[in-house]
């Protein structure tokens, strides 16, 4: 993902206003469904997100949450929760959830703004980018273990696995 430079008219105190603009110079889908909710549509390498940013006042936090389109059967629950834990001790920031009721698979993360703080387009950006790359290197590990049948440490193996050069 490309660093964008948000001019000054652009930059709002509300943070999804900022993001809306955000979305806007970088012609990504969006739809702001509640004065507390927009949604993107975010270009990735495996697939699009579908990405849901929400904004409580009373946390003075901005949540965002990217379903990755993946359903885990019951029978595969445990061996999935087994690599989102290793999975998430590879983030830095963010994590990946499993819900308990469909065993859709998302990735989450908070930027929290208290005490007057107020987001930044660079906060907003980098945000978003951290997803997009989280979901990006990982998405392929959660089918290697969902259609391939691997266990959750093949599946990071593969997921880690990083090339140099070209051949």
């Amino acid at each position: 993902m490309k660093s964008t430079v948000v001019p000054a008219e652009y930059v709002d105190t509300n943070p999804l206003d900022l993001l809306e603009q955000v979305a806007d110079i970088k012609n990504w889908a969006f739809d702001r469904s509640h004065e507390q909710e927009l949604n993107l549509a975010v270009v990735g390498e495996w697939r699009d997100y579908q990405i849901s940013l929400n904004w409580r006042d009373d946390f003075c936090g901005l949540h965002m949450a990217t379903a990755l389109d993946i359903r885990v059967p019951s029978a595969k629950r445990t061996v999935m929760r087994d690599l989102l834990s290793l999975i998430n001790e590879q983030l830095w920031s963010g994590h990946f959830d499993m819900w308990s009721d469909d065993g859709t698979i998302l990735f989450r993360d908070t930027l929290l703004l208290c005490g007057g703080a107020a987001a930044t387009p660079e906060q907003c950006e980098a945000l978003l980018r951290l997803a997009v790359e989280a979901c990006d290197r990982y998405y392929p590990a959660f089918n290697f273990v969902l259609w391939a049948g691997r266990n959750p440490q093949e599946a990071m193996a593969a997921a880690l696995f990083e090339t140099h050069g070209t051949a």
